[in-house]
C-alpha cells in the first residue's frame, strides 16, 4: 500500500473522515478520557481514537480485522487510522481536548522509517488544526523489549508529540519501566482496576502508586470504569483523568459531544481539596481502611460534569 499524498487513501462523506482496506471500510469512533477539574465538573481532556472495521454491512471488531490484514500492509493501515481519528477529533474543533491514537513502534524497521511516519503524522495535526503536542501516541506496556520503546519514546518526543502507555499493571518491574521511560499518561489496565478496586489492600496500592506517577510528572488514567461507584473510588485516589461507559460511551464520528460535554472556555484550577495529600508512613498504615465496595455503593453517585 503505498501513497503520493496524505488524503489518496482518505474519504470525507459529509461531517467524517473514513478510510478502506481490500473489502473493509474502516471509520473513526472516539471516546473521551475525561479530567476532574473541580468538585462535580469534568471536562473532557482527550479522545481516544478507536476504529470501526465494516465490510458488506457486517462489523468487524479489532480482534477479528486486524488478524486479516496481511502483516506487510499493518504500518500503512495503522497509520490510516491514525490520520483519520486525528482529522475525525479536528473536526470537533475544541480548543484543548487531546488526541490519543495506538502507535506500534515494532512496526517500523528503523529510525528513518520512524521519522517518516512522525513527519506524516505532524502534517495530519496541521490539516486537523491541531498543534503536535496534542497528539499523543498510546503504546502498549507489553509491546516489546525496553530499548526499542526508549529509543522510539525519544524520536515521538523530538517531534513535538506526547506520549502515553497502554495496558498497565502496576508490577514493581512496571513501575520501574514506566519511571524510566517517562511517558506523558499511563492508562492503567481496566481489568486489573476494577479488581484492586474491590478490596481495601488494592485500594491502598493503587493509590500509593498513584502518588508516586504524579510526584514524577506522570499522570495516571483509569480507564474502563464501567460503574459509578468505580469512577467515586479513583476520585478518592486522587486519579483526574477518567475513562469508560459509566462517562461515556465511544461515539462513531461525527459525534455528539460537543452538544453533550461543551468544552469549558476557563476551566476553573484544581482546587487543593481534590489533590491527594502526602503519603506517610501512618497514611500508608491507614489506607488499609479504605472503604467497602458496599460502602461506596451506598452513597449518593457523584454528579458528572455539567451536561447540556
Amino acid at each position: 500500500m503505498t501513497s503520493n499524498s496524505i488524503y489518496a487513501q482518505l474519504v470525507k462523506t459529509g461531517d467524517a473522515w473514513s478510510t478502506a482496506y481490500g473489502p473493509f471500510v474502516l471509520r473513526t469512533a472516539l471516546q473521551p478520557i475525561f479530567r476532574r477539574v473541580a468538585d462535580d465538573l469534568f471536562d473532557i481532556h482527550s479522545f481516544q481514537g478507536l476504529v470501526r472495521a465494516e465490510r458488506n454491512g457486517e462489523a468487524y471488531p479489532p480482534s477479528q480485522f486486524f488478524p486479516l490484514v496481511d502483516p506487510q500492509d499493518l504500518p500503512s493501515v495503522d497509520s490510516l487510522l491514525r490520520s483519520i481519528h486525528i482529522l475525525n477529533a479536528g473536526l470537533l474543533q475544541r480548543e484543548r481536548s487531546n488526541v490519543l491514537v495506538s502507535f506500534q513502534p515494532l512496526l517500523f524497521t528503523g529510525a528513518m522509517e520512524l521519522r517518516h511516519e512522525l513527519d506524516r503524522m505532524r502534517l495530519i495535526a496541521h490539516e486537523a488544526a491541531l498543534s503536535p503536542d496534542r497528539i499523543v501516541c498510546d503504546i502498549s506496556a507489553s509491546a516489546g523489549n525496553g530499548k526499542m520503546s526508549a529509543r522510539a519514546i525519544d524520536q515521538i518526543r523530538q517531534a513535538g508529540l506526547g506520549v502515553s502507555m497502554s495496558n498497565y499493571e502496576a508490577s514493581e518491574h512496571d513501575i520501574q519501566d514506566v519511571l524510566a521511560l517517562r511517558p506523558d499518561f499511563v492508562r492503567f489496565d481496566g481489568d486489573w482496576v476494577r479488581d484492586y478496586l474491590h478490596n481495601s489492600a488494592g485500594f491502598a496500592l493503587l493509590r500509593v502508586i498513584v502518588r508516586q506517577l504524579q510526584d514524577e510528572g506522570i499522570e495516571p488514567i483509569f480507564e474502563r470504569l464501567e460503574e459509578s461507584w468505580q469512577v467515586d473510588l479513583c476520585l478518592e485516589l486522587g486519579v483526574t483523568l477518567l475513562q469508560g461507559y459509566a462517562l461515556a460511551r465511544p461515539e462513531l464520528a461525527p459525534t455528539a459531544f460537543n452538544q453533550e460535554f461543551p468544552e469549558m472556555l476557563l476551566p476553573p484550577a484544581l482546587p487543593a481539596s481534590v489533590a491527594p495529600a502526602p503519603v506517610n508512613e501512618r497514611e500508608r498504615a491507614t489506607l488499609a481502611l479504605a472503604p467497602s465496595r458496599s460502602e461506596v455503593l451506598q452513597r449518593p453517585p457523584p454528579v458528572f460534569g455539567k451536561r447540556r
